[in-house]
């Protein structure tokens, strides 16, 4: 090499010049895959894909984490949990969530708390010499003012929308993150971009949920109550919806086979976008609610579209079938009231 000279490396050197993770996937010949945030709407997706849907392959071994477990957002707690699990990869989906609501009433906790969870973990991941992070992020994270669709070359193209923007810098920031790690460090670390999710194991706090499990819940008080239902808003806004077993299964693809930094949108096509007023008509025919819907157009809307292209994902995965969200006269297995009525009925 050098100068005319010829120089032979002993096998060990050469394996000591890789970067750490590609050490730890040559020496471990178990997958150990730590969930963050198992709880919640999408770590439960995740481990019913895993568990009940043989979506676990041999040689790998899942843990679920949630809040009782550890505070993400101390520092030493996030290093004990991963001392004591010893991961080689990490499905970090743990977070402050919230809807519109409450995002407005507590945009600087999001900020501050989404922060220290996302820097806690990833610098731990890194620490530990973890192979590879999967974040979840969210498509509040794009620009207020934009064109679209919206696809992964923009996020950082302007600010986000005011209601949400602690929690949507506090997101971007692990695309920043795992761009800088992968520039240091050559950790291939990444993230996914869902657009709404929906599915069992949500929160239905009218004042704290996002907006289906919110009208869910409104939905099933108006009725037992004999009540008018209130839609915050004027129902115009439109959203592209995923059901969150999906969201899991592309997950777990994205896990194991998406090899780039630069995140990628998770979401059904443009043309299923719909407005809200179309998700509460869908909810209730789901309940047979007949009494009145008042529209509350003196509260926010929040951001009118967030319309997000699939491209990306359809060029990887162009086979790929999503759960549909049929809305009028049609209901679908995955807006089936049973699904959605148990963990409702456990919070009430």
């Amino acid at each position: 090499m050098f100068a005319g000279r010829s120089y032979h490396l002993p096998s060990f050197t050469v394996l000591q010049l890789l970067p750490f993770s590609c050490q730890m996937e040559k020496q471990i010949g178990t997958m150990r895959v730590l969930v963050t945030g198992g709880s919640g709407l999408v770590g439960k997706a995740i481990q019913h894909v895993v568990k009940e849907e043989g979506g676990a392959r041999e040689g790998e071994e899942w843990i679920f984490l949630s809040s009782k477990d550890a505070d993400l957002t101390n520092a030493a707690e996030t290093r004990a949990i991963f001392e004591k699990h010893r991961p080689t990869h990490v499905v970090h989906v743990a977070a402050m969530v919230g809807g519109l609501f409450r995002h407005l009433r507590q945009n600087l906790d999001f900020w501050r708390n989404n922060v220290c969870i996302n820097d806690n973990v990833l610098q731990t991941a890194h620490e530990f010499g973890v192979v590879k992070v999967v974040s979840c992020l969210s498509t509040c994270i794009f620009p207020d003012k934009t064109t679209y669709p919206i696809d992964e070359t923009m996020i950082h193209n302007g600010p986000p929308h005011e209601s949400n923007s602690g929690y949507a810098y506090a997101k971007r920031m692990v695309d920043v993150h795992n761009r800088a790690c992968w520039t240091q460090y050559g950790r291939r670390y990444t993230a996914v971009i869902p657009t709404n999710i929906f599915g069992p194991h949500d929160n239905f706090n009218i004042e704290d949920a996002h907006v289906l499990p919110a009208l869910v819940h409104k939905t099933y008080k108006a009725k037992r109550d004999g009540t008018a239902l209130e839609v915050w808003g004027s129902g115009h806004a439109l959203r592209q919806f995923i059901y969150s077993l999906d969201l899991a299964r592309l997950y777990l693809w994205v896990l194991r086979e998406y090899d780039e930094v630069e995140p990628i949108i998770l979401s059904v096509g443009q043309e299923e976008e719909i407005t809200i007023k179309d998700v509460v008509d869908a909810i209730v025919e789901a309940f047979g609610f007949t009494g009145p819907v008042i529209y509350d157009t003196s509260k926010s809307d929040g951001q009118m579209k967030k319309t997000a292209s699939n491209a990306k994902l359809r060029s990887y995965r162009p086979d790929f079938t999503f759960t549909p969200f049929q809305t009028g006269k049609h209901q679908t297995h995955a807006y089936d009231t049973s699904t959605l009525l148990g963990p409702l009925m456990t919070w009430l």
